[in-house]
């Protein structure tokens, strides 16, 4: 008896977490929406693109890709959330040409992986945890008194963040500072540009 309510109660648990991921609405082919409040965590994985990542006011996450000349039948998305986490997924897209542009609530953590492409984060207000394999990432960070820890660094190539009185280049640049603020900002990038912006 104690076995089947044990049972019981871990198939209800399953269940439950299966309900309570909520998948984005298809707009059209390549646009699609997603209820999310801020101050929750966005984890994205994309594929090499031209991505560009927005803070909006909106409680939604909207993707949309795009290319002038390639073929965009094979591009897979997975947008959905599950409690204060969106999990975001774009991959197989074209190798060239593919543009991926990206809003969400600038009240959000951001944690982004990609392997190559030109980057640019603008008008997030929360946590950044960023890695491009090779590539140019520009993150708009605003004020340098809002982080509590900056760390960036590139293994070949160039590290300007003029918020933070830093340029370097070369192989194996990197810088680490504290401050008063509250967020944390982690930026990596293996072969390329890094730009920290006001």
């Amino acid at each position: 008896m104690r076995s089947l309510a044990l049972a019981c109660v871990l198939l209800c648990s399953v269940v439950s977490t299966a309900q309570s991921i909520r998948p984005a609405k298809q707009v059209d082919d390549t646009h699609y929406e997603l209820d999310f409040r801020r101050h929750g965590e966005v984890r994205m994985h994309i594929y090499p693109s031209a991505l560009q990542i927005s803070g909006t006011d909106e409680d939604k996450i909207k993707l949309h890709y795009w290319s002038d000349r390639e073929d965009l039948r094979d591009v897979k998305v997975r947008l959905e959330s599950s409690g204060n986490t969106a999990n975001v997924y774009v991959g197989d897209g074209p190798h060239n040409d593919f543009h991926v542009e990206i809003q969400i609530p600038k009240k959000s953590d951001l944690y982004l992986r990609i392997t190559a492409g030109k980057v640019d984060v603008d008008h997030i207000a929360g946590d950044k945890n960023i890695e491009l394999s090779a590539g140019e990432l520009t993150v708009q960070v605003g004020d340098a008194d809002d982080y509590s820890e900056v760390e960036a660094s590139v293994y070949t190539g160039d590290l300007n963040a003029s918020p933070f009185g830093v340029s370097k280049g070369g192989l194996f640049r990197s810088f680490h500072k504290k401050g008063p603020g509250e967020y944390r900002l982690y930026a990596h990038v293996g072969a390329g540009q890094i730009r920290l912006v006001p």
